[in-house]
């Protein structure tokens, strides 16, 4: 086995340790009372009891016996966690110890071992600009380090970013609901007029119960006053010089990404999608706890 395989074994078994802990000490029954119970089967139609919901009512069932019958459902036993990953050239920015990337791993982690505890499935959907690769729902300790390894050594064709992209193929591929969260900072948008991913998020949001996990790191939020800078486009290549000791330049910077930033608020809000927003030097355990009640 060579240096570099026994480097990401490494680090799958300490990524492992620390979200597995999280998810059987903290997340599991967060987990199941926020997302268990969201998908229901049907059992059986039976006459209409006093309290019954009248929403449960079988029309066809009651018209042919000319008294009133409900549909009742019982909660499915087995559920799909689909994780939808970008792995796009932004994932690999980063002003702390921690890069995006290894925020969305462990956060991915976490999530997946948290199925896991209650017996569900889990696939993973990897994208750019266009879906990389699709892990099928299975379930089991070794599916699950084998998308963690994923998530660590896995190699983009492309750096672009199509968040619809990804939720049109999570609505063709997957015919059964599913729960299904979004790793991505969501940074795909015509200008801050439109967020390019709305009515495919509309779509998708529909037929699966979509959550968002939107990662960012704070230096994306307003430029350091440090004088001549060059920076790059991580998803482009393009290079450019910026004066950040320009108060007007930081002013357009930190206004730019409060637009866009509010337009993606407004996008999800608009489209019903629950979602938390994450940055790479933050408790991430503190901010899934809150979504995980808010629900």
């Amino acid at each position: 086995m060579s240096e570099n395989s026994n480097d990401i074994l490494r680090q799958v078994r300490k990524i492992e340790i620390k979200t597995r802990g999280l998810s059987n000490d903290i997340f599991a029954g967060q987990y199941h009372s926020a997302f268990k119970g969201r998908g229901m089967a049907f059992s059986e139609v039976r006459e209409y009891r006093v309290g019954d919901d009248v929403r449960d009512i079988d029309w066809n069932v009651t018209a042919r016996s000319r008294s009133p019958h409900v549909k009742v459902y019982e909660e499915e036993r087995e559920l799909t966690m689909m994780l939808l990953v970008d792995v796009s050239g932004s994932r690999m920015f980063g002003s702390t110890t921690k890069l995006k990337k290894n925020l969305i791993t462990e956060i991915a982690a976490v999530l997946a071992f948290s199925a896991t505890e209650n017996n569900d499935k889990v696939g993973c959907i990897f994208f750019s600009d266009r879906v990389e690769k699709f892990i099928p729902p299975k379930k089991g300790r070794s599916h699950i380090l084998m998308i963690i390894r994923e998530l660590i050594e896995f190699t983009p064709a492309d750096r672009g970013t199509d968040v619809g992209e990804a939720l049109r193929y999570l609505t063709n591929v997957l015919k059964k609901r599913s729960t299904a969260f979004v790793l991505s900072d969501f940074m795909d948008c015509d200008g801050v007029e439109r967020a390019r991913f709305e009515d495919p998020l509309k779509i998708a949001s529909g037929k699966h119960d979509l959550v968002g996990i939107r990662i960012y790191d704070r230096r994306e939020e307003a430029l350091p006053d440090v004088g001549i800078l060059e920076l790059q486009d991580a998803e482009t290549g393009e290079n450019v010089w910026v004066d950040t000791s320009s108060a007007s330049t930081r002013g357009a910077y930190a206004d730019h990404w409060q637009r866009t930033n509010a337009l993606i608020d407004r996008t999800l809000s608009r489209c019903r999608v629950d979602n938390v927003r994450i940055a790479t030097d933050e408790d991430y355990v503190k901010s899934l706890m809150k979504l995980f009640k808010r629900r």
